[in-house]
């Protein structure tokens, strides 16, 4: 090998998944600052990435949670199943503490959120290229946590649908926009309220927004 980041064709190709211009367009920059990384193609969805992967090959994926239709997080396990050798990582507006140990149980090589340096991406991306990890010295500590004493809060319970749920009940979404958004009818809504207020052990929506402020979730 000739450099420690040079991969076997000597550039480093991502696949950049987020739905929003602004995000996609910074986030190019910032990596056109290494010569051995470029952005490949970029994708706006779930189904977008997809049709990306099944024509071109990628090194990295750089994914958005929130995304259209079916989550960052569901588009992280599809593409674990579908490209295992592809590096994985989460770029995402939600803190670590939110989704970090959910993205890393799932299969993701790292979690970076975008108010990241230019210098801490490209670090992760060549890291994460090779077939490494790249977790934050914040996220260290969490995972040391996780494995003394259990799961680290009360959201970390809950599914992937019964926490887009619960971010959505937090937000003020009434039952039947929620329902809209997820495809849900508002009955499966009601049963995805009561398991998640239980899980959390709160007994109201007021307490369920009151915790996803403090959290930085909304």
């Amino acid at each position: 090998m000739l450099g420690t980041f040079i991969m076997e064709a000597g550039i480093i190709r991502v696949l950049l998944v987020d739905d929003h211009a602004i995000a996609r367009n910074g986030v190019s920059l910032m990596l056109g600052t290494a010569a051995d990384i470029c952005v490949g193609a970029q994708a706006t969805s779930y189904d977008d990435a997809i049709e990306r992967i099944t024509s071109e090959e990628f090194d990295v994926a750089l994914i958005d949670i929130a995304l259209p239709g079916k989550s960052g997080l569901q588009l992280l396990l599809t593409l674990r199943l579908a490209r295992p050798r592809m590096g994985l990582m989460i770029l995402s507006h939600y803190s670590e503490e939110i989704y970090g140990l959910r993205a890393l149980s799932l299969g993701a090589s790292g979690y970076l959120t975008k108010d990241v340096s230019a210098d801490v991406l490209v670090q992760a991306v060549r890291k994460v290229a090779l077939g490494g990890k790249y977790v934050s010295p914040a996220m260290t500590d969490r995972l040391a946590m996780v494995v003394a004493q259990g799961p680290v809060g009360a959201h970390e319970s809950l599914s992937e649908r019964e926490l887009q749920v619960f971010q959505r009940i937090a937000a003020g979404q009434s039952l039947v926009q929620i329902g809209a958004a997820l495809q849900l009818c508002p009955n499966t809504v009601t049963s995805y309220r009561a398991r998640i207020l239980k899980k959390m052990k709160m007994a109201c929506n007021a307490e369920l927004t009151r915790y996803a402020l403090e959290l930085g979730m909304l």
